[in-house]
């Protein structure tokens, strides 16, 4: 098993960091008690799908923290690899964060700072363990996700894309993160031999994508996506949707759908997929 562990002060971004391990495809579990760990690590090995897991630990561990040195050598004794991430953030930064989103500090009595120190004293033994110690007080929820998810990124590991084709007459697809129309382009469908044929039939391919119109808008869509999607990568997004919409889904939308993910797999996971093939008539 590949393990880490995220741990630090309340405030800090620790839910960020696990949300952003498990888009990666990390077994996620949060405030599991320490004397628990070296069976949970023993119930995931037993699942071959699961490889990887991430744990939130924080000062809701209590008196369980005293313990931490050793129930940790024990799993890398194991034989597993346990990595340990200790966030942090100076004091008036975690209030202003308790104050906007109107948490409470589990540690809080009446003092927010002296919770603060008592929960750094809880959690000593867990930063002296640590692999990296992040300081999160000049990060955005966003940045921060981002640099948890590319110091864990594996090798090859990239944005996963679903790239769509659709009719504007079957409506939107609600989770697009791009949309592009494509209505403007000579559309087969009022050539008869070409009606009942889809964007995946050779002729209607090179009746779309022969046209000069059409070699224009792949150039400026292909520079266009590119950018988006490198932009979703150092966002930290793991998956992306991009539309492209014809009248009907059935014809010009499908053909540039297949060129477009010809052009991009070089740069990402490209999955396309045609929502309205079949559904009937339209271009």
């Amino acid at each position: 098993m590949r393990l880490v562990i995220v741990t630090g002060v309340s405030g800090a971004g620790k839910s960020t960091a696990l949300r952003a391990l498990e888009d990666m495809d990390y077994y996620c579990a949060d405030n599991l008690p320490l004397p628990l760990l070296p069976k949970f690590v023993e119930l995931l090995s037993t699942r071959h799908e699961t490889e990887r897991a991430a744990l939130g630990i924080d000062a809701r561990s209590g008196d369980f923290l005293a313990d931490s040195r050793q129930i940790l050598a024990g799993i890398r004794d194991a034989g597993h690899s346990l990595e340990i991430l200790f966030l942090d953030a100076p004091d008036d930064v975690l209030i202003r964060r308790f104050s906007e989103t109107r948490r409470r500090h589990p540690l809080m009595s009446t003092d927010i700072r002296a919770a603060l120190v008592a929960e750094r004293g809880q959690l000593g033994p867990m930063r002296q363990e640590a692999d990296a110690v992040i300081d999160t007080g000049g990060l955005t929820m966003h940045s921060l996700r981002a640099l948890i998810q590319d110091r864990h990124r594996e090798t090859g590991k990239r944005l996963s894309v679903n790239l769509m084709s659709f009719g504007f007459k079957h409506g939107l697809p609600q989770e697009a993160d791009v949309v592009l129309d494509v209505r403007f382009l000579p559309n087969p469908f009022f050539v008869k031999e070409l009606a009942a044929l889809t964007g995946e039939d050779e002729p209607v391919r090179r009746f779309v994508l022969d046209h000069p119109d059409t070699q224009a808008f792949l150039a400026k869509a292909t520079e266009l996506l590119r950018l988006c999607l490198s932009g979703f990568e150092k966002e930290g997004k793991a998956h992306a949707t991009i539309a492209i919409g014809c009248t009907g889904g059935q014809h010009r939308s499908v053909a540039i759908v297949s060129e477009l993910a010809a052009r991009l797999g070089a740069d990402v996971a490209i999955s396309p997929r045609h929502r309205d093939v079949g559904r009937g008539a339209g271009g």
